[in-house]
């Protein structure tokens, strides 16, 4: 009786495990009388499970030491590979050898990385013809695609300009038709993954862009789509599909936290049989197993910010007809001097410093860096919904039109030196 069995026990271990997917050397070897202190023995190690990070914009202002930090941070993370949405160098250049030092600073990052990364064009990246012709001459494309483990992946270029014409958003009819060639041949891939620079569906020119003919193409199939340049972090939700506006991996930014969607961060991806999984990691959650301040990979100087004026500090409260307006951005333009304009490039009119506003109508300042205030001088005010880090879950207020333009908006404001209180009363 027992010689007969045993076979049969052996047999049902054996094929529980191939079940599993799991070896017999992965199997705990504790006896465990028949409970367990595990949950499951289905590890989250299935063949079609991957892990990817993407990074967001370096540039547009970069600060010192923090993309060539998030190497080093990506190195301890360990993804499979790295994606990007642009902007990699300051760029906005006519002049080659100025050129070839932004992409050796970069290169001398990225080169550090232990996996692949994946270059993505921004408009810094490609500003005018010399340097679109630059990064062919170097990456070979300025829009392609790749497979991996059966998932497809767009790397599309924004600024995609006749050569020679001026520096515009456009993803032209060729990089269509590239793009609709991709999709067909790949009908049967499992999800696709859509790496942009600007965030173009928000544009009211898509059309005209060439967008929408692009986001046809998709729409038959699961996707996901991923873009930065605004430096502002956003999902929006398109044809029942998940759109990102990444924050910034060390560009321009106030950083003031999730509220206004102001973070470095990489974005790691876990793809699983169904789709993505999503996770926005903070740059100062990664640290290494000592819990040192992780280091940058190479040397990484920000830009400078020139004629940066003294600014002080302005909080303030904003009403309709007598009560407070909740989740509303209040944004400071400033009314440029005469003798200042020249140096402004004849600009009148400057957008200078904003807040959003809490549960009481109240807002404080900010214009190079979190709460720093406003710098002195005459303002025009506008107040619009803010537009939250999701752009789903806050209740938008209702804000009569007139106010929501500087052209058309009644609000003026004065910023003297020293501590400044301004409370805005609007009337429907």
């Amino acid at each position: 009786m027992k010689r007969t069995l045993l076979p049969l026990v052996v047999g049902l271990l054996v094929g529980a495990v191939a079940y599993s997917g799991m070896s017999r050397q992965d199997t705990p070897s504790t006896d465990t009388g028949g409970k367990t202190p595990w949950t499951s023995l289905q590890f989250n190690n299935a063949d079609d499970t991957f892990r990817f990070a993407i990074v967001s914009d370096r540039t547009g202002g970069h600060r010192e030491g923090i993309f060539a930090k998030a190497v080093a941070q990506l190195n301890l993370m360990q993804p499979e590979f790295v994606l990007s949405v642009g902007d990699l160098i300051e760029g906005y250049s006519d002049k080659q050898p100025a050129i070839e030092g932004m992409w050796k600073e970069f290169d001398s990052f990225i080169g550090k990385l232990t996996m692949p990364f994946f270059h993505v064009p921004g408009n810094h990246d490609t500003a005018n013809t010399m340097m679109a012709q630059h990064w062919k001459n170097k990456f070979g494309k300025l829009y392609y695609h790749f497979l991996y483990k059966n998932v497809l992946f767009l790397c599309a270029h924004t600024e995609d300009f006749p050569a020679g014409q001026k520096q515009a958003t456009r993803i032209s009819p060729e990089q269509t038709a590239y793009f609709a060639k991709v999709l067909e041949e790949n009908k049967n891939v499992r999800h696709t993954i859509v790496a942009m620079h600007k965030p173009v569906w928000i544009q009211n020119n898509a059309d005209e862009i060439g967008y929408t003919a692009f986001e046809k193409l998709l729409l038959d199939r699961p996707y996901t789509v991923f873009a930065g340049h605004v430096h502002h972090y956003r999902k929006f939700v398109r044809h029942g599909r998940n759109y990102y506006q990444l924050a910034t991996t060390g560009g321009g930014s106030k950083l003031r936290g999730l509220d206004y969607g102001e973070f470095d961060h990489i974005t790691w991806i876990t793809m699983k049989k169904d789709g993505p999984v999503m996770a926005n990691v903070l740059l100062n959650g990664i640290l290494p197993e000592d819990l040192s301040i992780v280091q940058p990979v190479a040397e990484e100087k920000g830009v400078e910010v020139k004629d940066r004026r003294q600014t002080y500090t302005v909080s303030g409260k904003i009403l309709l007809n007598g009560k407070p307006v909740e989740n509303a951005e209040v944004i400071f333009y400033y009314v440029v001097p005469p003798d200042e304009q020249a140096k402004l490039k004849g600009a009148k009119q400057v957008r200078s410093s904003d807040g959003i506003t809490n549960a009481r109508g109240e807002f404080s300042l900010s214009t190079y860096i979190a709460g720093d205030g406003a710098p002195k001088g005459e303002f025009l005010v506008a107040v619009v919904p803010f537009k939250t880090r999701t752009g789903l879950d806050v209740k938008a207020p209702t804000i009569p039109e007139v106010y929501t333009k500087w052209q058309t908006s009644p609000l003026k404001a004065t910023i003297t030196q020293g501590k400044n209180e301004v409370v805005l009363e609007l009337k429907e």
